[in-house]
């Protein structure tokens, strides 16, 4: 079990940093985006950036469960993924308290 939670977390984990990474990216990168909006590429970027992001973000959360699951390791696969959602939950519920705290 020790194993199944350490593997929660580091796929939590990955999930937040890569999350946090495309936002910074997005962010600081942004403003040297043309602003008229008339360029194909800027909405083409976006969603390929969405369907890589999706793939990447599925992959961390359901990869191992899948592949444990597959190899008859059923109750720890399912194990895996509830632990990597409620710990994934648990960062989000953490990051949405520190905006209450900054906008009050």
């Amino acid at each position: 079990m020790k194993g199944v939670i350490k593997y929660a977390v580091m796929n939590s984990l990955g999930t937040a940093a890569y999350i946090v990474l495309v936002v910074s990216l997005i962010f600081f990168f942004g403003s040297n985006f043309p602003e008229d909006g008339k360029t194909i590429f800027a909405p083409i970027a976006m969603l390929m950036l969405f369907v890589f992001s999706a793939t990447f973000t599925s992959t961390l959360v359901f990869g191992r469960p899948v592949i444990w699951y597959l190899d008859g390791k059923k109750k720890e696969a399912f194990s895996l993924f509830l632990y990597t959602l409620g710990i994934f939950l648990a960062i989000t519920l953490i990051l949405f308290l520190f905006l209450i705290v900054m906008i009050v």
